[in-house]
């Protein structure tokens, strides 16, 4: 089905972006300048969780950066390692998320990565999947699911390592079930601290889509079920640390031009098996601490 207005829907989400994000960028800068604010700064810049945060920030967003997805998997899979939560992992991502989801959708949108049509199609469906994983996610023991959630990180690790051998083969015609696998994707993503990338992307890229517009396309809608699942975890469970979140975005940052380098450097198929291997490692060992 053909949307109206394509256009003017797909500005008015950018413009959407760019003002939250500038809010946001206005609202954490003016928090630093309160009086009580500079002793927790200090505090943290002297902790290791802070530091640890950003050494996840750099390594999620060195993956991400490289391969197009993998962010919320690689920093939730390290977070559930130091002992977050299920519920404040997935948070802490999908907070600092925020920010590099924007900047990147944006970016997909000037250079015309950006399909209407499908970005249009992924948007509702996805968001309103994100708000039920962040519902189910918080509403569980955290205890009690984190096997659960390790043993879907550990699924989602072997499936990307399984991307380096093998290879997609596109089918003619439009993909179908694209707001069932939104909605699924928006799940699982929220609920499990990533996997809106390598579920949806693949998918769609499999099932004929051109990878530059379908990677641009689930890219900026990425942004709204970020935010969409932030929102909700705020309500749901209150502020996040704002040291893991502010360590995730500083790591975040600073791998952008490594992230780059890599990408340059390394295969495609190096980079997969790289990041595999790290994911099943770390969940498989994070769900035998669970379990024994």
């Amino acid at each position: 089905m053909k949307l109206r207005n394509p256009d003017f829907a797909l500005s008015l989400a950018a413009g959407f972006t760019l003002v939250l994000l500038a809010a946001l960028l206005l609202y954490f800068t003016s928090r630093l300048f309160v009086a009580d604010n500079y002793r927790l700064v200090l505090e943290a810049l002297g902790g290791s969780a802070f530091w640890g945060a950003v050494a996840v920030g750099f390594l999620a967003q060195a993956v991400d950066g490289a391969l197009g997805m993998a962010y919320g998997v690689t920093a939730t899979t390290f977070l559930l390692s130091a002992g977050a939560t299920p519920a404040m992992a997935s948070a802490s991502v999908h907070i600092a998320e925020i920010f590099t989801t924007g900047f990147s959708g944006i970016s997909h949108l000037k250079f015309g990565n950006v399909n209407k049509q499908l970005f249009l199609r992924l948007l509702i469906p996805g968001m309103l999947g994100a708000i039920l994983g962040t519902i189910v996610i918080t509403q569980l023991d955290g205890k009690m699911l984190r096997p659960y959630v390790t043993a879907y990180l550990l699924v989602m690790g072997a499936y990307i390592l399984s991307k380096a051998f093998r290879k997609l083969r596109a089918r003619a015609g439009e993909p179908r079930h694209v707001g069932k696998l939104a909605v699924f994707g928006g799940f699982v993503d929220a609920a499990g601290g990533g996997g809106w990338g390598p579920v949806v992307t693949s998918t769609l890229v499999g099932s004929g889509r051109d990878p530059r517009t379908t990677i641009g396309s689930v890219n900026f809608a990425e942004f709204f079920i970020t935010v969409a699942t932030a929102t909700s975890f705020s309500l749901l469970i209150g502020p996040s640390a704002w040291q893991l979140v502010a360590g995730l975005v500083l790591g975040g940052l600073c791998a952008a031009p490594f992230a780059a380098l890599l990408c340059k450097r390394l295969s495609a198929r190096s980079l997969l098996v790289m990041v595999g291997t790290l994911i099943v490692g770390l969940s498989a060992y994070n769900l035998y601490r669970s379990i024994f």
